[in-house]
């Protein structure tokens, strides 16, 4: 009798009692198959961002020089709401492919228990989907904007693109707009419309397949008992897909809440929603499950493997602390809050906010711009200016250390360092 892979011939052998031990030597080619495919699709997951990335830079590039006033007057728009879009949906296409990776890999292991299975299945699964969930915000909240350099000092990739800079008052509003579209698209497509979708079209393939193979028997036009027509509903494969969809979602609405406060809210009209379909999920569309005493969430592994409760407590815990810290950054690094605070409590001469955006700005001498990067006829003023102001806390050309970091660039920092362990 051949077996297709390891899985299948250890579950008959276990069958018929006899003891079967993986040795180290036996475990290693999967251990590693597992390291290097997860590496693997979490370099594609950062390639897919960067290109992601580079799809704003060109994009933005040519409606800046597009001839039609309506592009060039929404240019910021545009570009937000469509790379947006488009992140929501390479999200949602690589959560069911690294669903189907994850358990392959878990496979390949060869657990020697079902909740080992599932335990593994777990982890790998949440490490994938969060990190595919998670690096577009992250790269909003804390890269955007870092990485860019400073005029006549710009950084480029792939040639002659500059890296993208956040928008005059912060990347916060990309960030919320990017939290909004990801959140809500997965909560109403990938958790309702899937959930109810895919099962019933599994159900009518199943039953057209069987009308098909059961044309030309006698017993067509028997009538089916119940349990013959609970065949044809979907198969019950256990409630982890349902507790992580619901850790994916505590992890939207806690890491960056501080950006886009109305996800709580958000959440809980998706979950007395998604209530409903999912009890009409396991009512009508899949088989009935094998009762099974449990003292708590997840804690059967007879027939449907689930894991011991203590996997998802940890994750929602682990969670919970890192929102935290991820929370303290984004309100000390992405909004102005900080750099607000201390100009008025160290550098207005007034206390209040008046002469604020001057002081962010420094000064940039056009003569330094290096060849060829230079604008052409800046702002059309039809007079020749020398000095410009961009965002940044530099020293100005006239200094003994022209373009250096300022006083003022150490100050902010550190208060916004100290606000993160205050916050803590």
């Amino acid at each position: 009798m051949l077996y297709p892979n390891l899985s299948s011939l250890f579950l008959a052998l276990k069958t018929m009692g006899e003891k079967v031990k993986l040795t180290c030597t036996d475990s290693l080619p999967a251990y590693l198959t597992t390291v290097v495919t997860m590496c693997f699709m979490i370099a594609v997951t950062f390639a897919i961002v960067f290109g992601v990335i580079l799809y704003r830079i060109s994009i933005k590039a040519a409606l800046h020089m597009s001839d039609y006033p309506a592009a060039r007057s929404n240019i910021r728009a545009t570009v937000k709401t469509t790379a947006a879009i488009i992140n929501l949906i390479i999200i949602i296409i690589l959560d069911e492919i690294y669903a189907a990776i994850a358990r392959w890999l878990t496979t390949l292991e060869v657990p020697k228990t079902d909740k080992s299975f599932e335990e593994r299945l777990i982890f790998k699964t949440f490490i994938l989907k969060f990190v595919n969930a998670f690096t577009p915000i992250v790269y909003l909240a804390f890269f955007r904007g870092r990485l860019v350099g400073r005029p006549g000092n710009y950084l480029y990739v792939v040639g002659s693109y500059r890296m993208e800079e956040c928008a005059h008052a912060g990347c916060l509003m990309e960030l919320c707009i990017q939290l909004c579209i990801t959140m809500l698209g997965k909560q109403l497509i990938q958790n309702n419309l899937f959930e109810i979708g895919i099962p019933k079209l599994k159900k009518l393939l199943r039953r057209r397949k069987s009308e098909m193979d059961t044309k030309q028997e006698e017993e067509l036009n028997k009538t089916l008992q119940r349990h013959e027509k609970d065949h044809f509903l979907g198969p019950f494969v256990g409630l982890s897909p349902e507790y992580m969809e619901m850790i994916i979602q505590f992890g939207m609405v806690t890491l960056f809440v501080a950006s886009f406060p109305l996800a709580p809210l958000f959440a809980l009209l998706n979950n007395i929603i998604e209530i409903r379909l999912d009890a009409k999920k396991f009512v009508m569309e899949l088989r009935r499950p094998i009762a099974a005493k449990a003292k708590d969430i997840a804690n059967t592994v007879k027939d449907y493997q689930v894991s011991n409760p203590w996997y998802w407590y940890n994750l929602l815990r682990g969670l919970s602390k890192v929102a935290v810290i991820v929370n303290a950054f984004v309100i000390s690094f992405t909004s102005d809050f900080i750099p607000r605070l201390v100009y008025q409590y160290m550098y207005s001469p007034d206390g209040t906010m008046h002469g604020f955006i001057n002081h962010t700005l420094s000064y940039f001498n056009v003569s330094d711009f290096q060849p060829g990067t230079e604008p052409l006829q800046p702002m059309h003023l039809g007079y020749h200016v020398e000095i410009c102001r961009y965002k940044d806390y530099r020293e100005p050309p006239w200094s003994s250390t022209p373009y250096e970091l300022s006083k003022e660039f150490w100050a902010i920092l550190a208060a916004r360092l100290a606000f993160v362990i205050v916050f803590q």
